[in-house]
């Protein structure tokens, strides 16, 4: 996906020009080609397991919950934030602090030269939030969405068609999503599509993720403040997402952030809670596994009471 991007973006530009309005369609057309042939690619391999179910029932479905299993970033977002949290846990931090630096800077998008450790751990903590949905609910919640509408009708795109039509919008709004230069037409209609497919899941973590923690409040109060605090954040469903990990790992987040050389203040979330921690980093990293479980289990049961 990521090189296809690349190609396409290349030629948009040399297309484009300085032309707003061309850029806008360049990026419209990059938007439609990359997910329509990352959904049809992943219909076609639909169809192979379909086929080959009918002879090799039980090698068909691990061939395929392996491949779905690839549109999830549980492992790798876990991997990086535990190499991060290592280094910290150091003796010697400050020799660490510019491979701690670099390892960040491969995960988060804002300046990272100049963050000491107390900064590298709220960059962790925020990161491990909105990466949780993004990497991990996200695609689950495309996955389920396919395969219920597999139920109906075989022949419509399902679980991995699905997944990968949202991992291309995810990768899109990656690489070309930037509101500066050219993204900021070129990545338009990548980066609306993103958050459209990433509105609903995110709040559906936001109803859910409290029911597998334990706060000094209710259940009902954590989704309340969760939401008051999220709306505030100038993305639909960043600001959500981290307010539901902050409020349930008990870790306060936003703050100022730079952005190549520009600093950006983000909306302080749970600002009566403590700054963040590396057991707090973890309690995220631990939170997002027990969610995962859970919606893993509550399709489970539910795909079961649709096939009574």
């Amino acid at each position: 996906m990521g090189g296809v991007i690349s190609l396409l973006k290349r030629l948009a530009e040399g297309i484009a020009k300085e032309s707003k309005y061309k850029l806008y369609i360049g990026g419209a057309i990059i938007t439609f080609t990359v997910v329509f042939l990352s959904g049809l690619s992943g219909w076609i391999i639909e169809r192979l397991f379909l086929l080959l179910e009918i002879k090799n029932p039980v090698f068909s479905k691990l061939i395929f919950a392996f491949i779905l299993s690839s549109s999830l970033a549980s492992r790798s977002l876990n991997k990086s934030i535990l190499e991060i949290i290592n280094l910290i846990s150091k003796e010697n931090i400050q020799a660490n602090l510019s491979d701690l630096r670099q390892k960040l800077s491969l995960i988060v998008g804002r300046d990272v030269e100049n963050l000491d450790t107390n900064e590298i751990l709220r960059a962790s903590a925020e990161t491990a939030s909105e990466n949780s949905v993004d990497g991990i609910f996200a695609p689950l919640f495309w996955m389920f969405l396919g395969s219920i509408l597999w139920e109906f009708n075989q022949a419509i795109p399902g679980p991995l068609a699905l997944a990968w039509v949202f991992k291309a919008s995810s990768t899109i709004d990656s690489m070309l999503g930037y509101k500066e230069g050219k993204l900021k037409w070129l990545g338009f209609t990548g980066a609306k599509l993103d958050d459209l497919m990433v509105w609903i899941p995110s709040r559906i973590v936001l109803i859910t993720l409290p029911f597998c923690c334990k706060t000094k409040q209710s259940i009902f109060k954590t989704i309340r403040d969760s939401w008051q605090d999220g709306i505030n954040d100038n993305s639909p469903n960043s600001g959500i997402s981290e307010a539901v990990f902050a409020y349930c790992a008990g870790v306060r987040m936003g703050g100022i952030n730079y952005y190549k050389g520009q600093q950006k203040i983000k909306p302080i979330i749970a600002k009566s809670y403590p700054i963040a921690n590396i057991n707090s980093v973890k309690k995220i990293l631990s939170l997002s596994l027990r969610l995962e479980l859970a919606w893993i289990l509550f399709y489970c049961l539910m795909m079961k009471f649709i096939n009574l």
